[in-house]
């Protein structure tokens, strides 16, 4: 029997302080819960192998995909398919948190980068 994941991803994601950390990878797909600071934003990106989808649970932003804008407010979920720029920014005075779900899995299993920098600097190791 394959093993399977189960959490509250709620308390997950409101408890998370780290800018990105994965919770767990399987052959098809991947969850991840992230924090951003008030102003801060995921960057600018587009995944040409994986589908992403986001849920904010806690916090207020707004998304940007193929150049539209929209609220990303408490308890809404927005599905990025692959090959869509994107970007996700917090707009206000307090954390955004939310979980993500990329398919198929997009970070190395266990992943935590506790802020953007860390984020980055990966982001460029893995391109280079």
């Amino acid at each position: 029997m394959k093993s399977f994941f189960s959490t509250n991803i709620k308390k997950e994601a409101l408890k998370n302080n780290f800018f990105r950390k994965v919770l767990a990878t399987k052959a098809n797909a991947q969850v991840v819960v992230m924090s951003l600071k008030s102003k801060e934003d995921i960057g600018m990106e587009i995944h040409k192998k994986y589908d992403q989808i986001l849920v904010n649970t806690g916090g207020k932003g707004i998304y940007i995909i193929n150049g539209k804008k929209g609220k990303f407010e408490e308890n809404f979920l927005v599905y990025v398919p692959k090959g869509s720029w994107h970007n996700f920014i917090n707009t206000g005075k307090t954390k955004l948190k939310l979980f993500t779900i990329y398919s198929p899995p997009n970070h190395k299993p266990g992943t935590i980068h506790k802020t953007k920098k860390d984020a980055e600097k990966a982001e460029k190791l893995k391109h280079d």
